[in-house]
C-alpha cells in the first residue's frame, strides 16, 4: 500500500541524502547543512540532544565523560530501552502499554523464585521470557477479545501484574539466587571491556529495527497506524496485528526482566515501578509520534539512555533526587517540542518543493 508517488505509509518520501547538504558554490558541506542533514535522520534530534547533555556535564566534570561512566549509564538505562523499543511498536499503531513495568517485576519474581527452588538459571530465563510473552497475550485478549481500549486494559493488568509479585514475594526482596552460576557470571559480565547487558541491549534494537523497516510484519504496523480503514480494506488483520505486538511488548518485558534479574542478583517485586511512562517518555523523545504510522526503534533507545543522561548529570551538581522527575519532564516537553518543530519544518519544505 502506497501513495500516489509510491510511498509507504511512515515513511517521509524522502531520503537523508548528506550529497545535497553541501554549498551551492564551492560543493562543499558547511556546519549548518551537516547538523541539517543529521537534523533529518529520526533518531537524530535525541542524539544530538544526548552528545550536548553530556558535553555540558562534562566540560563542568570531566569524570563524568569516562568509559565507565558511560557504559554505567548505558546498562542501568537497558532495561527501560527494550521497553520503549517495542513501545515504539505500539505506538506506531496508535496502542499503548501501560503494565509493561509490572511485567517485567513479575517475570523477575517468577525467575528468582525458581532458581530459589533449584531450577537451573538458564531454563528459568527462558520460563521468564515465555511469562513475559504470555502476559503480553493476557493484555491481547482483554483489547482484542473483550474490546477494551489498550490503555485502560493494560492500566488494569499493570495492578495486577504487580499486585501478583507482591503476593508471590510476600512484599520482600528475593535473594536466594545462586549468584555463582553461569547465568549471573554471562549475564552481568563483560565481554570485550563492555557489559553484556548493553551488548544484548544492541541486539534488541538491531533485531527489531529490522523487524519495523525489512519485513511484512513492520509493514502491517506502520501501515494499521497511518490508516486503520485503509490498511484493512487493503487485506492486513488488524486483530492479529495487534495481538503480535502485545504479544511482543510482552516477551521484551521478560527479556528486560531477565537481564535485571543477571545485573541486580535479587528480585524486587517494585522493580520496574514506573518504566511504562519512562519507556512511553523515551520512544515520543526519539522521535515516535502518538498519531502512529511511524517509529524509530533506534530513536527511542536512545531516549531512554538521554533520560539517563539526564538523572545521571543531576547527581553531578548535586541536585537533590526530588527534583529529578521534574528534570526528566523538563526534557521530555522541551525534547518533544523540538522534534515537532523540526517535522514542521520537514513538512514545509516538502510542500515548498512540490513534494
Amino acid at each position: 500500500m502506497t501513495d500516489s508517488r509510491g510511498v509507504a505509509p511512515g515513511t517521509s518520501g524522502r531520503r537523508a541524502d548528506v550529497s545535497s547538504a553541501s554549498d551551492p558554490i564551492t560543493g562543499q558541506h558547511t556546519a549548518a547543512d551537516v547538523s541539517r542533514w543529521i537534523a533529518d535522520i529520526e533518531s537524530g534530534p535525541v542524539t544530538i540532544a544526548t552528545i550536548a547533555v553530556v558535553v555540558v556535564v562534562s566540560a563542568f566534570h570531566s569524570s563524568f565523560f569516562s568509559w565507565t561512566q558511560m557504559t554505567n549509564i548505558i546498562e542501568q538505562n537497558a532495561f527501560v530501552g527494550i521497553l520503549a523499543c517495542g513501545m515504539a511498536f505500539l505506538l506506531a499503531m496508535r496502542e499503548l502499554d501501560l503494565s509493561v513495568g509490572s511485567t517485567l517485576g513479575l517475570t523477575v519474581v517468577c525467575a528468582a523464585l525458581l532458581q530459589g527452588s533449584g531450577i537451573n538459571p538458564w531454563l528459568t530465563a527462558l520460563v521468564a521470557v515465555a511469562a513475559g510473552t504470555g502476559l503480553g497475550l493476557v493484555n491481547a485478549g482483554l483489547v482484542q477479545g473483550i474490546g477494551l481500549p489498550s490503555i485502560i486494559a493494560t492500566l488494569g493488568t499493570l495492578s495486577m501484574f504487580r499486585g501478583l509479585a507482591e503476593a508471590l514475594s510476600n512484599g520482600q526482596q528475593i535473594t536466594n539466587v545462586p549468584a555463582g552460576s553461569s547465568f549471573y557470571t554471562v549475564i552481568g559480565g563483560d565481554f570485550l571491556k563492555v557489559p553484556v547487558g548493553i551488548w544484548c541491549f544492541a541486539a534488541v534494537v538491531v533485531l527489531l529495527t529490522a523487524l519495523l523497516r525489512l519485513t511484512p510484519f513492520g509493514y502491517r504496523v506502520r501501515a494499521i497506524g497511518s490508516n486503520p480503514q485503509a490498511a484493512s480494506h487493503s487485506g492486513i488483520s488488524l486483530p492479529r496485528t495487534r495481538i503480535q505486538v502485545l504479544a511482543l511488548m510482552g516477551l521484551l518485558g521478560g527479556v528486560s526482566g531477565v537481564l535485571a534479574l543477571g545485573y541486580f542478583s535479587s528480585a524486587d517485586p517494585q522493580l520496574g515501578t514506573g518504566y511504562e511512562l519512562q519507556a512511553i517518555a523515551a520512544a515520543v523523545i526519539g522521535g515516535t509520534p502518538l498519531s502512529g504510522g511511524n517509529a524509530t526503534v533506534a530513536g527511542a533507545a536512545v531516549g531512554a539512555i538521554l533520560l539517563g543522561v539526564v538523572n545521571s548529570g543531576l547527581v553531578y551538581f548535586n541536585v537533590p533526587l526530588n527534583w529529578s522527575s521534574f528534570a526528566t519532564g523538563s526534557v521530555i516537553i522541551v525534547a518533544v517540542s523540538l522534534d515537532q518543530l523540526l517535522r514542521r519544518r520537514r513538512t514545509s519544505r516538502r510542500l515548498s518543493l512540490g513534494l
